[in-house]
């Protein structure tokens, strides 16, 4: 298969504190990447040190910020960046949300897809780069009990797919991929998911997530995006995160 050696480069990985986007740092230090991890606070980022050591450097940061953006991917010019910062929606139907729950992914997850892509695509990163962004499985059959996020999250990969086209119509080398994984109760927003959803239902947690059949883990999808960018053979713009690995959309 056509992959790249990722050892020595440098990664850009956004909302690494937890989750996903801990799981897709680990992988990376551990295919010998330096990971630039930007999150919000002080103790999160000494806590990626305290794990990570020198191969991770945090950033403190706000993700959807369109001048952080800018100036991070400038001054690092990473080879591989994972979109993967959001907010944890509320878990109400909708007509207990107001305007500004149902709409704050938008304002965060959203603004940051689109604020990152458009500096890839401006600076722009060096062929060869590879842009991941994380969406959701919900972007495709909806959730109903979480306000704008499935819509949010249709929109991610949007965003992806139409950098990819203007970064292949300026021949710039860069790659765009969505990714979309499946509810993981191991996350902050699948837990909030599976206890709202549950709750509907009038069962328990335990046995709504029992329900679900094999779930996918952060470290299921941390390999899979450490495939993704280091293997060019994932030539699609969007790939549905399963517990077996990624599938095309």
């Amino acid at each position: 298969m056509p992959t790249s050696d990722l050892t020595g480069t440098t990664a850009l990985v956004t909302g690494a504190a937890k989750g996903f986007g801990r799981a897709v740092t680990a992988a990376l230090v551990a295919a010998g990447v330096r990971v630039v991890a930007v999150v919000r606070d002080q103790s999160s980022a000494a806590g990626l040190t305290e794990e990570f050591g020198g191969s991770v450097v945090p950033v403190v940061a706000d993700a959807a910020d369109p001048v952080a953006a800018g100036s991070l991917l400038e001054k690092y010019r990473p080879r591989t960046v994972v979109l993967n910062a959001g907010v944890t929606p509320l878990g109400r139907p909708l007509q207990m949300h107001t305007w500004e729950s149902f709409s704050r992914t938008w304002e965060v997850d959203v603004k940051q897809a689109f604020s990152w892509a458009r500096e890839a695509l401006l600076l722009p990163l060096d062929p060869g780069t590879t842009v991941v962004s994380v969406s959701s499985g919900a972007a495709i059959g909806g959730s109903p009990l979480s306000g704008g996020y499935a819509g949010a999250k249709a929109t991610v990969r949007f965003v992806s797919s139409y950098a990819a086209g203007e970064a292949a119509s300026a021949g710039l080398g860069i790659r765009f991929v969505a990714v979309l994984p499946m509810m993981s109760p191991q996350t902050s927003v699948g837990a909030n998911g599976a206890a709202a959803y549950a709750a509907r239902q009038g069962v328990p947690v335990e046995d709504f997530i029992a329900g679900m059949g094999p779930t996918l883990t952060p470290e299921q999808v941390g390999k899979a995006v450490l495939d993704i960018a280091s293997d060019t053979s994932f030539d699609q713009l969007a790939y549905l995160l399963k517990p077996n690995g990624p599938a095309a959309l």
